[in-house]
């Protein structure tokens, strides 16, 4: 006899085996909603016969879990599809990814955007006629000899340890698969093919290029509807779109992956930057700058070498090899053991905005998103263990005023523990994740564990900024460090006049300013708030004998910090007016003759419209109320 619970209810079988569907039925939790079940934990398909007792759940189509699997389905259906479109075609991966999925696919031809239409029309037919979808489990020199023709699988089979590997079947298609998917394809409606792009198989540059089909799926009509929507707002916030529009950053193949700034780009990262460092000299850091490029032993010390080669530039000076730094942490080290150090100096924060350099793929770059020259707003603290707790929760509330009362973010909290390849001892690392969760549940800051992505030398806790499109961005990040001091005998003298090792926290706010410019950008739609604008006043002439009256304007903005502009073009003035709404710029003077003679100006707001005319001590009042914590 089999027994199954689920939460108060229970049903006993009669017999040896049950498919997890009969279970499902057999408890009252059978639904339209349902696509799979979990038994004792595990994700699984409702076909599966189960021959010991245990505890079952549903698994409904709008659930988390249901939706990753209804997306990686739908992912297996669209490959289906092409394979009836193009016969022999080979297929890669096809993960379910966060709000969609994609697949890797050889093509017998070029598929283009073009053809997606005709993809989605072919998936609606597999679908219509509710296509069932089974799972065999092959041994591996059987499954070897079913995908004998596909060198992709074969490869991904031979590199499976288990005896036997799961393959799952639609028709015509079969894929080597861990599941569960969907019972059958009448299950899967709210899709939509999104884009193409190339990737090479498994992500190694040596490997064939594959065609990326891109899509999403949904278990309503209304959440894809929804979201198609959001991604039609996201292109017009695309913020390599709006940074050409404004006239911000360009990109350029002769140097990929490392964005141009141009004036008005700089302006706004000069302006972040002020803000960066009113900040922290208020909360007791000092500023440093190393050097870009520093001796390989000092990387191979600090274990980077190890664990962070590949994306490393090497050069050689001397005929001896060097590297470019892709982090600050051994440099500011390197400032820390200059002199020697007393608890009373504790915590000793330094603070840089060090210029790194990543490699960076060529298929990943993404304009300020994703590049290979960054300004990384470092921070390392060296603090007593027992100051740990009071230091990341300054970190914590400085990291709140950023992003929530200056920038109006909301954001998530993480807290990821030891990877694989990490340093250190058992004891220090579960001493440092305590430590990083007590000033959590102190602070009563709600968070979520994220296993196993710890940096290789601690925890750290990240934030994840949520932008005006519900998309979220990891920007800071708090790291505790129990490793790299003691791999550099970094030292204080304690209060007992004897040498101890400091415990060193790593920490960003912004993480790369440009990467956080373009999450600016695409937050604000370029229309930055006054104190970010790159030209915060428009001047606007009507003629040409007012030019005399706007550079005295612009003289005594500039005297007040205001960044301005005059527009001495022969244009008509609704002409002008019109391309200052469209360069987003905050506030628009307007002067003629009658502003001239009595020394006003016709003042227009970016959303408000026409403010009326001003005295120029009115217009400075006004001003001077603007949002601005640079001041």
């Amino acid at each position: 006899m089999l027994k199954f619970n689920h939460e108060d209810k229970s049903y006993e079988f009669d017999g040896d085996s049950v498919t997890l569907h009969e279970v499902i039925k057999s408890l009252g939790l059978d639904s339209k909603k349902l696509i799979a079940a979990n038994f004792n934990g595990q994700p699984s398909d409702l076909s599966l016969t189960v021959t010991e007792s245990g505890e079952v759940s549903p698994v409904t189509i709008d659930s988390p879990e249901g939706l990753e699997i209804l997306r990686h389905s739908t992912a297996h259906l669209m490959a289906q599809a092409v394979l009836r479109l193009y016969p022999g075609s080979h297929f890669g991966v096809g993960p379910a990814i966060k709000d969609g999925f994609y697949y890797d696919i050889d093509a017998t031809s070029t598929i283009t955007e073009d053809d997606l239409p005709k993809i989605e029309a072919e998936m609606r037919k597999i679908s219509g006629k509710g296509e069932p979808v089974t799972r065999e489990d092959m041994p591996k020199d059987e499954a070897l000899k079913f995908f004998a023709d596909d060198p992709y699988k074969t490869e991904l089979i031979s590199a499976i340890e288990a005896p036997t590997v799961s393959v799952y079947k639609q028709g015509e298609y079969a894929d080597l698969c861990r599941g569960p998917h969907v019972p059958d394809a009448s299950k899967l409606h709210n899709f939509k093919l999104l884009s193409i792009a190339g990737a090479y198989w498994r992500g190694d540059e040596h490997n064939k290029m594959l065609t990326r089909i891109y899509g999403t799926a949904f278990a309503t009509p209304d959440e894809l509807k929804n979201y198609l929507k959001r991604l039609e707002e996201a292109k017009l916030r695309d913020h390599r779109k709006l940074g050409k529009d404004l006239d911000l950053f360009s990109l350029h193949e002769e140097g990929p992956g490392f964005p141009f700034f141009h004036t008005k780009g700089v302006a706004i990262m000069n302006t972040l930057i002020d803000f960066w460092r009113r900040e922290h000299i208020k909360r007791g850091y000092t500023e440093i700058k190393t050097p870009q490029i520093l001796d390989r032993d000092l990387w191979i010390r600090s274990g980077h070498w190890d664990h962070y080669r590949e994306n490393m530039y090497l050069t050689e000076i001397d005929e001896k090899p060097y590297a470019i730094k892709p982090m600050n942490c051994p440099g500011s080290i390197l400032v820390y053991k200059t002199q020697l150090r007393s608890y009373r100096d504790l915590p000793m924060r330094l603070a840089e905005l060090g210029c790194v350099h990543r490699h960076e793929k060529s298929g990943v770059l993404h304009g300020l998103m994703r590049v290979r020259c960054f300004t990384q707003d470092d921070a390392h603290t060296y603090i007593e263990p027992s100051q740990i707790r009071d230091e990341v929760m300054a970190i914590m509330e400085l990291d709140r005023y950023v992003y929530n009362d200056v920038f109006g973010f909301k954001y998530t909290v993480e807290l990821s523990t030891r990877p694989e390849d990490s340093m250190g001892t058992d004891e220090q690392w579960e001493a440092a994740e305590n430590a990083l969760r007590e000033a959590l549940e102190t602070t009563n800051t709600p968070y979520t564990i994220n296993p196993g992505d710890g940096a290789f030398y601690g925890p750290k806790i990240d934030f994840h900024l949520e932008d005006c499109l519900g998309r979220t961005w990891q920007c800071g990040t708090i790291q505790l460090d129990f490793q790299l001091p003691g791999r550099f005998d970094v030292t204080y003298i304690g209060e007992d006049g004897a040498e101890h090792t400091p415990v060193m926290i790593h920490r960003v706010v912004f993480g790369s300013v440009e990467r956080f410019l373009g999450i600016l950008i695409e937050h604000y739609a370029g229309a930055f708030p006054y104190w970010l604008a790159p030209v915060q006043v428009k001047i606007v002439p009507i003629a040409d004998n007012h030019m005399d009256y706007a550079r005295e304007l612009q003289s005594m903005f500039m005297d007040w910090g205001v960044r301005s502009e005059i527009d001495g073009r022969s244009e008509k003035l609704g002409r002008k007016i019109r391309d200052a709404q469209l360069q987003k710029v905050p506030y628009m003077l307007v002067i003629g003759d009658k502003e001239k003679e009595a020394k006003t100006v016709g003042v227009r707001e970016r959303s408000k419209g026409d403010l009326g005319s001003m005295t120029v001590e009115e217009l400075r009042e006004l001003l001077s109320k603007e949002f601005n914590p640079v001041r």
